[in-house]
């Protein structure tokens, strides 16, 4: 579990189900991503993240908010599933549900997430991509520190040609880079 002043980024448990699911299979959420999720792959995701905790130990953890909601969606580090020229790599990210945007908790997160990573993982680089019209996350990517890899955009292999979110943009942040702008 990590605590950061307005959230906990915990392990998945079973009631955490239908919440995700919920923003998973809710289309505003997910304009950013092929589809909405059903349930089935919904908590598909979930198990998946589960067997990456045990294995790498972290995982897109369930984000909770104490006091406003048990949870507001998912974020954490993951090892990219796919080739392409910069992995294999570990990402930072986030999915949150939409009464939860604007009020700085992906970058809180993310910024607790790369901690986590760099100090107890002893990662040396962490990555961040999305597509260009999701400026929100690509934002998120700059306040937390990570720069743009102009020669790192990729059209992303799962999606096909012509697909509107293939081209993707990508963030890096090496341990060096991130432990320099650490308060003292």
């Amino acid at each position: 579990m990590i605590k950061t002043e307005r959230l906990i980024l915990r392990a998945w448990r079973p009631d955490d189900l239908p919440l995700i699911a919920a923003i998973n299979g809710d289309p505003v959420a997910m304009r950013h991503f092929p589809a909405p999720m059903t349930r089935e792959e919904s908590d598909a995701f979930i198990e998946r993240n589960r067997a990456r905790q045990a294995e790498d130990g972290f995982c897109m953890w369930a984000v909770e908010a104490p006091g406003v909601a048990p949870l507001i969606g998912v974020l954490g580090l993951a090892r990219t599933n796919f080739e392409t020229h910069f992995t294999p790599c570990v990402e930072v990210g986030w999915r949150l549900a939409p009464p939860s945007w604007g009020k700085g908790y992906a970058s809180e997160g993310a910024r607790a997430a790369l901690k986590f990573g760099f100090e107890q993982k002893g990662l040396d680089e962490i990555v961040s991509m999305t597509v260009l019209a999701n400026e929100p996350s690509w934002r998120v990517m700059e306040r937390i520190g990570m720069t743009r890899d102009l020669a790192g955009d990729f059209d992303h292999p799962r999606l096909p040609e012509g697909h509107r979110l293939r081209r993707h943009i990508l963030y890096r942040l090496k341990r060096g880079d991130w432990q320099r702008h650490q308060p003292t």
